[in-house]
């Protein structure tokens, strides 16, 4: 079991995100196998979501059984190697074969550790469940779109700013219990940060959503400049989609400054975790920069951060932390 825990949470977690991959590494040792196995679990679901080859159904089902298993309810294998022959990337079609390892893994965790994990799953499944349902009969020719601001704030809750409540808590019990710390703003903060990635990731992706019959930018702002969900497909209305679009990246800037001060609200001592939550900090506020100067509904061309770019910004924080005002300085600077 050793060699197997190995493999899933160093080559597979590599090969199914290497940036990710990228994050965990720098975090102290004794946070690697809980974040790493929840997020290949969480990982696990989300390819189950995606797999648009079979049908609603039968993904559905699927994500409830694994579910179950996850939350320590029954012991039937699962055998998804249906699901993995549906995949293009091998990493993913090797994730799905290998579920029964990983809950394996999951099991032999300490059991505060493996009920964080269970509770953080609980949450992001019914996130991708609730995604599978709303867009069930969405397609490019029958877009679908969020109703109230509401819904899109519980979605990045469910899929991203409970993580980072997991993160937390789980820093928390392994770092510093003994720290004295303002919790309740803490793990506020930490939702926020959550959902600010998230959000980010929405509000560059939107052309691809929407090519899917996904629009996640609720319907009454978009009315309110004038369009239809349908509008976003074609990138010359760019200019008045910008007037409720600059309002999202208000919102998300918000949120990912609520995650920098969540970062240096951590214990100083903690280098490898603040350095782990700055880097998609980072990355996230540079990325929102280039959005407020890009088509954003131009479908050929995704906004993203050059590596070099990035490779600089991990420097700075390497290079800067032991000079703690100038270090906070790095998110404004970005």
């Amino acid at each position: 079991m050793a060699h197997a825990s190995s493999e899933l949470l160093t080559r597979l977690l590599r090969d199914v995100s290497r940036s990710f991959y990228l994050t965990l590494r720098v975090l102290p040792a004794r946070l690697r196998a809980p974040i790493g196995l929840a997020y290949l679990l969480a990982r696990t679901t989300d390819t189950i979501a995606d797999t648009g080859l079979i049908s609603l159904e039968q993904r559905l089902e699927s994500l409830r059984r694994l579910q179950q298993r996850i939350a320590g309810q029954g012991s039937e294998p699962l055998n998804f190697n249906g699901l993995a022959e549906r995949q293009a990337l091998p990493a993913e079609a090797l994730l799905l074969q290998q579920t029964e390892g990983a809950l394996a893994l999951l099991a032999e965790m300490a059991p505060g550790d493996r009920q964080l994990i269970r509770e953080v799953l609980a949450i992001i499944t019914s996130g991708q469940e609730l995604d599978l349902v709303r867009f069930a009969a969405s397609s490019r020719d029958h877009i679908t779109a969020l109703q109230t601001d509401e819904e899109l704030d519980d979605y990045t809750y469910r899929v991203a700013g409970c993580v980072g409540l997991f993160w937390t808590r789980l820093c928390r019990a392994h770092l510093f219990p003994q720290a004295r710390l303002d919790m309740e703003t803490l793990l506020g903060n930490a939702v926020r940060f959550g959902k600010g990635l998230q959000l980010v990731n929405i509000l560059r992706d939107i052309p691809a959503d929407v090519g899917q019959g996904r629009c996640y930018l609720p319907r009454p702002g978009l009315e309110s400049c004038g369009l239809q969900p349908a509008d976003l497909l074609d990138p010359r209305v760019e200019p008045k989609f910008r007037s409720v679009y600059s309002l999202w990246l208000e919102r998300a800037q918000g949120h990912l400054e609520a995650g920098w001060t969540y970062t240096n609200s951590l214990p100083h001592s903690c280098m490898r975790v603040r350095l782990a939550c700055a880097w998609p900090l980072l990355i996230g506020t540079r990325t929102l920069k280039l959005l407020r100067t890009s088509n954003v509904l131009e479908p050929n061309r995704r906004v993203k951060v050059p590596r070099a770019e990035v490779r600089r910004l991990i420097a700075r924080t390497v290079l800067w932390y032991p000079w703690p005002g100038r270090w906070k300085r790095l998110f404004a600077d970005a």
